[in-house]
């Protein structure tokens, strides 16, 4: 593939499994070191999401790529839970939206001139819940996974059931390994404790009172389970003081560019 994504701002469509994706991309100037994939929110709004992580991105480095998931069709079920169990049911490798990724990042870098890149993968809000089923679902070398402000997560748990958990996968204690070894931060803002457009489910009410009790409690779970069986813990909890539900202050945050340091 000819070199496409060129320095700054760019827009791109993108043909992965079949699957066509608007693609909207910044480039900053001098040699990249990471290509940074991320994840928009619920309004699908993967531009301005693109102009969020640009100062994050000129911090550290990296190319963005900020894929569009549109609301007609990628319903709730399809994006922020992933693909993964849209009827009840886990849906094998092959089918579902988060096996989009790692073809997504073989695009990127091929269009990006940088066949070797290594590429990190962030997502804010819903696309931090799509992010924590790439993470839990599809094998990722990924050096960062950063699942910032979600409403729900994938937990720790071979009780609960997919999209929320591990029962129901083919091998529940294989998949919770691999999860837990991942290097996951879980960056939140310490004011996003408002209820507006939180996930509402059982599932995701019974994780905590809010997105910062959620994360907290779904990490606090990671630790112990990891600890209870004597496995690696790859996770962070970054927390960013004076920042609610906002992506672009999440991503322009001190805390933010550290966790790429």
């Amino acid at each position: 593939m000819t070199e496409i994504i060129g320095p700054g701002a760019g827009e791109h469509s993108a043909e992965v499994m079949g699957t066509a994706l608007n693609v909207f991309t910044w480039r900053p100037d001098g040699p990249p070191r990471l290509l940074l994939a991320v994840f928009h929110g619920l309004n699908r709004d993967a531009g301005p999401y693109r102009d969020n992580a640009r100062a994050l991105a000129d911090r550290i480095g990296a190319i963005v790529v900020a894929p569009e998931f549109d609301a007609e069709r990628f319903s709730i079920d399809l994006y922020q839970r992933g693909g993964v169990a849209p009827h009840g049911t886990f849906v094998p490798p092959g089918k579902r939206t988060i096996d989009l990724i790692g073809p997504l990042i073989a695009w990127a870098r091929a269009a990006s001139g940088r066949p070797a890149l290594p590429h990190a993968l962030v997502g804010h809000s819903a696309g931090g819940q799509f992010l924590s089923r790439v993470a839990a679902f599809a094998p990722t070398d990924a050096t960062h996974l950063v699942i910032a402000n979600p409403s729900t997560w994938v937990l720790p748990s071979v009780d609960d059931a997919v999209p929320y958990g591990f029962s129901g996968t083919p091998d529940p204690e294989k998949a919770l390994r691999t999860y837990l070894e991942l290097p996951i931060t879980a960056l939140h803002g310490l004011d996003d404790i408002g209820a507006h457009n939180l996930s509402s489910e059982p599932e995701a009410v019974a994780q905590g009172l809010n997105r910062l009790d959620r994360g907290r409690n779904t990490f606090a779970k990671a630790r112990a389970a990891a600890q209870a069986r004597g496995w690696r813990f790859g996770w962070k909890f970054v927390e960013v003081p004076g920042v609610g539900h906002n992506a672009a202050q999440m991503f322009g945050s001190d805390q933010a560019a550290d966790i790429f340091r």
